[in-house]
């Protein structure tokens, strides 16, 4: 298997790519809400990410999928999206009025409460070790939120 076929399968490379993409989200949008409403420029990103999403569906031949997704599927994706809406629009807001490392550094909190969420309810058990990173997450948050 070459380099690319192992980075490609790889749940690790992706989800650093998603840091990556996540991090320059918080840079370019900081930039962006300058002057703006934070809501006007969550919409402007939503519709980027529609069409940027739909030529990937397009290319990759995916649109038929959409056909046969199931009810509960379309549901807990609905309410996914729902979620995601609320957490841009609430980031946006958070930009226009933080710096950017602080707002964040709050808003990857979102892996503490993730890791709490699919405990409850998704029955995911942590290790001793990754807990302890949930609680040095924790910790981080507070260090750099509160930097002045």
């Amino acid at each position: 298997m070459n380099l690319w076929q192992s980075l490609s399968t790889s749940w690790q490379f992706w989800a650093f790519l998603s840091a990556l993409a996540a991090a320059l989200t918080a840079v370019f949008a900081k930039q962006g809400v300058k002057g703006i409403p934070p809501d006007v420029a969550t919409f402007v990103r939503t519709v980027v990410i529609l069409l940027f999403v739909s030529v990937m569906l397009y290319l990759s031949s995916q649109f038929g999928v959409l056909k046969s997704l199931s009810r509960r599927a379309i549901a807990f994706l609905v309410l996914s999206g729902l979620a995601t809406g609320a957490s841009w629009i609430c980031y946006f807001r958070a930009l226009d009025l933080g710096k950017a490392a602080q707002v964040a550094s709050v808003d990857k909190l979102s892996v503490v409460l993730v890791a709490i969420i699919a405990m409850i309810f998704l029955k995911e058990r942590l290790s001793p070790i990754s807990l302890t990173g949930i609680g040095l997450i924790t910790l981080g948050t507070v260090l750099v939120a509160s930097g002045k």
